[in-house]
């Protein structure tokens, strides 16, 4: 059955989603000082770890998601239905944007695939993942997740904007019209070994990921 909270969850990735792109394209039609985007969409994700934490674990980025459902933190239909809502928030996001400014939005993005930007975004959504995961295995209060959570996303934009647009989110760069397949791939790629790198490497037991319900079935 689809409830009130699987509705709320979706919601909730929707809206974030959604958010974090209107704030992208704020900072980043304004100013080409990566440092502003970086705080400006590091606060951005912080208030979404703090509002949306906990109704659905505030993903808002299809990257971020496809690596919880590696670590099997999500099972596969949660993690599919996220997505979508996530890229539904982006081309939210797109005509919103399209419609406040009157006018069509200009791609920000190369159309051929390009191993400089892949590179950036993947070692940067990575560096953002490492830090994110960290924050969820150690189970970090919600201030000090959020804090984590943001400071690490302003790290890895920082890191991608040297050779890139450093959006680090598919979703997002829908939203803003960052949109390739390089921008599309690489933060996926990175998301999943930045994770799963910090997981094996840094935790006692990998299994302290796997989700609640799989963890009780196997005790009983």
């Amino acid at each position: 059955m689809f409830g009130q909270k699987k509705l709320a969850m979706l919601v909730a990735e929707f809206l974030g989603t959604a958010m974090l792109a209107l704030a992208f394209y704020t900072i980043v039609a304004r100013t080409s000082f990566p440092l502003f985007t970086g705080i400006g969409a590091a606060v951005a994700i912080g208030l979404a770890v703090l509002t949306l934490g906990s109704v659905s674990g505030a993903h808002i980025n299809p990257a971020v998601t496809i690596s919880m459902w590696t670590m099997r933190k999500i099972q596969t239909t949660t993690a599919v239905a996220y997505v979508a809502a996530q890229m539904l928030g982006g081309l939210a996001a797109w005509g919103l944007i399209a419609f406040l400014l009157d006018r069509s939005l200009t791609s920000m993005a190369p159309g051929e695939f390009d191993w400089r930007i892949f590179t950036a975004e993947a070692v940067g959504t990575g560096v953002f993942a490492f830090g994110a995961v960290a924050a969820v295995v150690r189970k970090l209060p919600a201030a000090q997740c959020a804090a984590v959570t943001g400071l690490s996303f302003l790290l890895g934009i920082l890191v991608a904007s040297l050779a890139s647009n450093a959006i680090l989110n598919p979703a997002v760069s829908v939203g803003i019209q960052s949109w390739s397949w390089t921008y599309a791939t690489a933060p996926l790629v990175g998301a999943v070994v930045g994770s799963n790198v910090y997981v094996m490497l840094f935790t006692e037991q990998a299994n302290s990921v796997r989700p609640a319900k799989a963890t009780a079935k196997k005790k009983k």
